[in-house]
């Protein structure tokens, strides 16, 4: 019995042995394969036919697709709390708008908004009134003024614009509050009914909501309608700065619009604070939130900002920003109306903000916000279904897991034994460079593509029409990579086995994956979550599938579920790319002259298609032939080119259904220009017209033929702000300006400027004082000579700032009954033997800016805008500028 057993235990190490030495030839075999062409009808057997493999891909990517639109397009998808009233907030909304836009200084915005909001707070205080709970109402006029480095730095002055603060809190008292933020004014020409009109309506039904509790609360929340934010951030810097309630605000909640309607997302929190992201994980009805979108929008990529910047580094207070963004392209034009914004956004709105209000005011964070400051937090929704939310440090140690696994499964292969671990990791090397050429390829044939159409004048045809870019630019990049590859193939790898290079190829996916995760999470981004989940989905999908590949190769049931599980990442990285070009493709209609957008798009639809394909090359190599790929992309590229360029794609669209207007601006302007002892030395008169857009006048000549370059202005340097009434500081970014002589424009209320004083200080330096006496809106433009500099001024901390080219911008504007504008600054100039008192030291410019009121319009300035075709949307208003030398 011994000797049996012995010879049974001696048989079974045997076979053991044998099956280890098969399965390390099985592996040397996969590896050799790489030269070997005797397993060629072995894994002809394996491979996908050409058919399958798009389907396959193509398939996938369209459920993905399919999936994203829907989430994003369900605007309530869970049950609402039946606690916020959207029919109500939707009155609100209409009643706001109905008296048209409200530009700060207008008897629309300073007296029959804030006369309707003051109208309905009191009567929730009215009902509210045997509750648990007191309100306050304050009116707050504040005058201020600092400096901001957004446009390339410019300085802001405001005189007794409006706050409308309301405080909730129990009839007890509270000491720590919340502080609710939106704005009632709107910009020139637009009713702003998502900017930010139903964000108001949404706090006025919050407010009304909160306050008939019968549960007191236990902190308290201050809603403040702030009437001047289109004047870059003036009431919440009032508010912040100089009201009392203000040092009791521990935490905020900002609502704005980058777009009209749909969802509105969590765009930026903190700065630090991660208990307020914990709190709307944890409270909010309806989540829609990305820590990409912060980090994106924080980088300073989209020209825009919000009050968020101003309580962040005025107030020192930590707050969560939330903005509508879809649909920007009708944002600040006359489109924004009440009707395009769906009642479920505005339910959604309410829900949401209602819901992480009454959490935030019944924690006790609020109350000692400071000992739970320190550290960030990965944030992120699943198709708005729940938000994944844990502590930066957290997903450190996940990133570093993560890429510790993929080193370990690499690393596994590359010290393989004999030959093989060094032909594996050189064949890897050679891998990585084929599939960096096949990027450098696809991103350079793109941009090529780009500068023809720019060429040719069709740029932003995609503005109306979408898709057409993507097929376009994305047929460019996909054929490019799948060109590169297929060379590869056949021309460098040869007799290579198709099953090793399609596992090659994953690994290269996956190291690369890995490195964009330790380069991120060395940069301390929590955007690192997005290559984590690219790491560690499609690795632990491979391990799994790892003996059914082997064993029955590239199987229908192996590539679904390849797919399968490639399916949660994938999808979040689509709905990413759709946030990046719903926020972008509009921005683009409205950037600038300077930029050539299809440059741009073409890049961002390059970048998506590397992304997505990253992992589909696995299926390119296990694909029997790539021929009809290639001729199916050169077809759809060959076409969509000559459908571009016969200019079948307009760029605009006029369709009140769904419109994409051209934005322009039209100044009905007088310039006058004062030589250095006061006299008028010359001027003029004329419609300054400026594109917002890279395709400048081309497409309104033929309807306008007096708009052409004979008229074209180019910038007088030795100007201040090149001569020309520039209502922000955009010079750098549009300069495709055309100027149409006009009549005279007659103010009823003129600009009064003139020099209070002159006095030479103890320092050797000139102290200039001014009044001016205007409009609710005008710039101040400041041009010292070479050799000339500002070395103090009344303007914020008494710093002067100056712009990218050097001048200095100062913004001003004013609510009711304000008094004449007086402002001061000293110059430096050279020493005696070097000033030239003939000449003077200094320019200076100060432009008017009529956008209400009678002064707004002009018979000439009527007549010209009924030219202008449908698709355009020309923002218009009078204006003069004055230039003067000292």
């Amino acid at each position: 019995m011994e000797r049996d057993s012995t010879v049974r235990r001696i048989r079974a190490q045997q076979n053991q042995n044998q099956q280890n030495q098969e399965h390390s030839r099985d592996e040397a075999n996969a590896m050799n394969g790489f030269r070997s062409r005797k397993h060629k009808p072995e894994v002809s057997a394996q491979l996908l036919s050409e058919t399958s493999a798009v389907v396959l891909m193509l398939g996938f990517v369209c459920v993905l697709w399919v999936l994203v639109l829907i989430s994003v397009q369900q605007l309530v998808i869970s049950r609402s709390t039946g606690q916020f009233n959207s029919v109500r907030a939707r009155k609100h909304l209409e009643r706001i708008t109905s008296v048209g836009p409200r530009t700060v200084g207008s008897p629309e915005n300073e007296v029959v908004t804030v006369q309707y909001l003051l109208d309905q707070v009191e009567q929730i205080r009215a009902e509210s009134r045997t509750g648990p709970h007191s309100i306050t109402v304050d009116v707050q006029r504040p005058t201020g003024s600092f400096s901001i480095d957004f446009l390339g730095g410019f300085t802001s002055v405001y005189a007794r614009v409006t706050n409308i603060a309301v405080r909730l809190e129990p009839k007890t008292g509270a000491q720590h509050f919340m502080l609710a933020n939106c704005h009632f004014d709107s910009v020139a020409n637009s009713p702003g009914a998502s900017d930010d009109a139903v964000s108001c309506s949404v706090m006025l039904e919050v407010l009304h909501s909160m306050a008939n509790l019968s549960t007191p609360l236990k902190h308290g929340v201050i809603f403040l309608f702030n009437g001047a934010e289109e004047n870059i951030l003036q009431a919440s810097h009032g508010f912040i700065t100089q009201h009392p309630w203000a040092q009791q605000v521990r935490a905020f909640v900002n609502l704005e619009a980058a777009g009209v309607g749909g969802k509105e997302v969590v765009f930026q929190t903190g700065p630090e604070n991660p208990w307020l992201v914990q709190a709307y994980v944890r409270a909010a009805v309806h989540p829609f939130a990305s820590v990409v979108g912060q980090e994106v929008f924080q980088s300073g990529v989209i020209p825009s900002d919000t009050d968020f910047r101003i309580y962040r580094d005025f107030g020192n207070i930590p707050g969560i920003d939330l903005a509508f963004i879809e649909n920007g392209y009708i944002y600040h034009t006359k489109y924004d109306t009440p009707e395009r914004i769906h009642i479920d956004s505005i339910q959604r709105a309410g829900d949401n903000i209602l819901s992480v209000l009454k959490h935030l005011v019944m924690s006790d964070e609020l109350a000692d916000s400071s000992e739970y400051r320190h550290g960030n937090m990965v944030f992120f929704d699943l198709l708005g279904l729940t938000v994944v939310a844990y502590p930066a440090r957290v997903g450190t140690i996940i990133n570093l897991m993560a890429a510790v696994a993929t080193v370990i499964y690499l690393g596994r292969k590359c010290l393989m034994t004999s030959s093989v671990g060094r032909r594996y990791t050189h064949d890897l090397v050679c891998a990585v460079c084929v599939v960096l050429l096949g990027w450098f390829v696809a991103l350079l044939s793109v941009l090529i593509v780009a500068l023809l159409v720019t060429l040719t004048g069709r740029s932003m045809f995609w503005y109306t029409h979408f898709y057409a870019a993507v097929c376009l630019y994305g047929s460019v990049a996909a054929g490019k990579m799948l060109l590169i590859h297929t060379l590869a193939k056949n021309l460098y790898y040869g007799s290579a086995s198709r099953v090793y290079l399609s596992d090659l190829f994953f690994d290269v996916s996956l190291l690369l994956w890995c490195c964009a995760l330790l380069f991120l999470t060395q940069r301390g981004l929590c955007s690192a979550y997005v290559p984590m989940m690219m790491v560690v989905f499609p690795l632990a999908s491979k391990l799994m599938l790892r003996k059914h590949f082997r064993a029955r190769g590239a199987s229908l049931q192996y590539s679904v579920l390849y797919l399968v599980g490639l399916t949660v990442p994938y999808v979040h990285i689509m709905f990413l790319i759709w946030v990046v070009f719903e926020i972008f493709t509009p921005i683009l209609g409205r950037s600038g002259t300077e930029i050539p957008p299809d440059v741009v798009l073409a890049s961002i639809v390059t970048l998506a298609t590397v992304i997505l394909s990253s992992y589909f090359m696995h299926f390119i190599y296990l694909s029997r032939s790539t021929k009809r790929m290639l001729a199916g992309l050169g077809s759809v590229f060959t076409l969509m080119f000559v459908l571009v360029c016969c200019g079948l794609f307009f760029p605009y669209s006029g369709d009140p259904s769904s419109p994409r207007p051209k934005r322009v601006f039209v100044q009905h302007t007088t310039r006058r220009f004062h030589a250095l002892d006061g006299s008028l030395q010359s001027s003029d008169s004329g419609l300054w017209i400026n594109s917002l857009d890279y395709t400048g006048m081309q497409h309104v000549t033929p309807h306008i033929p007096e708009i052409n370059d004979s008229i074209r202005t180019h910038c007088q340097d030795q100007l201040p702000y090149c001569g020309f009434p520039w209502f922000l500081p955009v010079k750098f970014l549009v300069k495709k300006n055309w100027y149409l002589p006009a009549p005279e424009v007659s103010p009823e209320a003129p600009l009064e400027f003139r020099l209070v004083s002159r006095q030479e200080t103890e320092q050797g330096s000139v102290k200039m004082t001014f009044e001016v006496k205007g409009p609710t809106h005008m710039s101040l433009y400041l041009l010292p000579d070479t050799g000339v500099s500002l070395s103090g001024w009344s303007f914020g901390d008494g710093t002067p700032q100056f712009d990218l080219s050097g001048e200095y911008f100062i913004f001003y504007s004013h609510g009711l009954h304000a008094p004449a504008w007086s402002f001061w600054f000293e110059i430096q100039s050279p020493t005696a033997s070097e000033a030239s008192p003939d000449e003077g030291s200094i320019s200076l410019a100060v432009s008017a800016h009529y956008f209400s009121g009678p002064d707004r319009r002009s018979d000439p300035l009527e007549s010209f805008l009924k030219r202008f075709p449908d698709w355009t949307f020309p923002s218009s208003w009078i204006s003069t500028y004055h230039m003067y030398r000292y």
